[in-house]
């Protein structure tokens, strides 16, 4: 059977001309909504995802909006309001060394290289520059991590697994 993964929501429309606003879930939104990729659209009520090509992205404040193949007005793609984008696992492709996907970092145990667990990844944040991993430690805690060469060492996504050298004040 068939993985999905999530990679946005269609949350309204944007303008009259077919476009759609998404609230993305995905990793890499330039590589993924880029024109030509396909899509698959799952409506709550439906069981049956509806395929989708992409036709244009652009990003505008929070969201992506995007325009598909054969979806030229607004009234043909009000009833995707609510739905959610996914792809399937065959889909995802290969990433760079140092690359990850986000559903293989969540979950991941942090422990210090000193051997000090920190906590489980619940959560990536893109402020910019770099992600930022939201640990969760210890009585709720959270700690931020950012994802750079001097703070994290080691990603272990087969074992979950991440080790990370901590800079002064980082855990504090």
């Amino acid at each position: 059977m068939e993985k999905w993964f999530n990679v946005g929501k269609i949350v309204n429309t944007q303008g009259i001309k077919g476009e759609v606003r998404v609230i993305s879930k995905t990793d890499f939104p330039e590589k993924r909504y880029k024109a030509g990729n396909v899509l698959f659209l799952f409506m709550p009520n439906s069981n049956t995802p509806v395929e989708l090509t992409v036709k244009s992205h652009r990003t505008h404040k929070n969201f992506e909006l995007l325009t598909f193949e054969g979806f030229n007005n607004i009234n043909e793609v009000e009833k995707f309001r609510d739905g959610i984008l996914k792809v399937p696992e065959s889909q995802l492709g290969t990433l760079a060394e140092d690359e990850f996907y986000y559903h293989e970092i969540i979950g991941c145990l942090v422990s210090t290289t000193e051997g000090e667990e920190i906590g489980k990844i619940a959560e990536i944040l893109s402020p910019g520059a770099n992600d930022v991993w939201v640990v969760k430690g210890k009585g709720g805690k959270e700690v931020l991590i950012p994802y750079i060469h001097d703070v994290v060492k080691k990603v272990d996504v087969q074992e979950k697994i991440v080790i990370i050298e901590p800079m002064e004040g980082l855990l504090s």
